[in-house]
């Protein structure tokens, strides 16, 4: 049995097998439409989403397979004082796979080490964000066609950004990336990912003016400034709005190049951009769905084998 805590819980070579499923349940649907029948999927998110919670109900659903679970930590009995350990134990008896997001860096491994269904990680606190990052990895894949040999520019709160965070950390096992960090000197990136691109002798470079380095994009990684990892009001307004990707910016792009966005949007892309071809954050977001139908099935199919 296997849970997914991080990207780097897969190999490259199975990322490569789970991108090759996902395209092709996006290409004969039909074929996995009962794949999962007499299934249950549990969402235990005790933090707000939209994109992840659907989608993974909706990639459930459309394998064939049923749903439960809770969008609140209010609404379960987390809000009696009930422990993580506890919750994963009684929802193994209800479930066979559980999708689980938490504010606190590490739920999720905490409810791994105790459940005897698969876990999977929808985001703990700033930390990590596998499933995004399984998302974004396979877009990039479907429209570059490849995974390597490529300049990736990730803007806007890269301090805070778990899906940031984890697609550096997907990314640095290809070979040829150049990453440029784009940040307010308050939002920069970790000292700690810094270090691991250093040891690793890859290629990064960090700059404060988006302007200035879009020319030289293959992909444009877009973040929004997220109010609920701040301390201080003040900052979140002075911060929240210093990146706009609008369509002047674009000009100065290239013609292939794409641009990616984990949403929620706020303001940092207007909407403007939103008919440009090369704004991929919609298609993002369905093949969102095709690599958690692709993630379901494989780690359900590691319980039978």
């Amino acid at each position: 049995m296997r849970h997914l805590m991080s990207p780097l819980d897969f190999s490259t070579e199975e990322l490569d097998r789970l991108f090759t499923l996902a395209e092709d349940i996006e290409k004969n649907p039909a074929k996995y439409a009962h794949a999962c029948e007499g299934k249950k999927l549990a969402t235990c998110f005790y933090e707000p989403s939209t994109r992840t919670r659907l989608s993974f109900e909706s990639a459930m659903l459309s394998l064939g397979g049923q749903v439960l679970g809770f969008s609140d930590a209010n609404s379960s009995s987390a809000a009696k004082g009930e422990s993580v350990s506890d919750t994963i134990r009684v929802i193994s008896c209800f479930a066979d796979i559980c999708a689980m997001r938490h504010p606190k860096e590490g739920a999720p491994m905490v409810a791994a080490s105790r459940s005897s269904i698969p876990v999977i990680n929808a985001g703990d606190g700033g930390h990590q964000h596998p499933t995004q990052t399984l998302t974004d990895l396979l877009t990039i894949r479907a429209i570059k066609g490849r995974l390597d040999r490529f300049t990736i520019g990730l803007c806007g709160d890269l301090k805070f950004g778990r899906t940031v965070h984890s697609l550096i950390n997907a990314l640095v096992r290809y070979e040829n990336i150049n990453f440029i960090f784009i940040s307010p000197e308050e939002l920069t990136i970790p000292d700690y990912i810094i270090e691991m691109l250093r040891e690793k002798n890859v290629s990064f470079s960090e700059v404060r003016k988006l302007e200035e380095v879009i020319p030289k994009l293959d992909i444009l990684y877009m973040t929004r400034v997220q109010k609920e990892r701040f301390f201080n009001e003040e900052d979140y307004v002075r911060l929240k709005d210093y990146y706009i990707l609008d369509k002047e910016k674009m000009e100065l792009a290239k013609s292939d190049m794409i641009v990616l966005h984990p949403l929620p949007r706020v303001n940092e892309i207007s909407v403007e951009v939103d008919d440009d071809p090369r704004a991929v954050y919609f298609r993002q977001v369905k093949y969102g769905v095709y690599v958690r139908m692709a993630l379901l099935l494989t780690l359900l199919d590691s319980v039978d084998k």
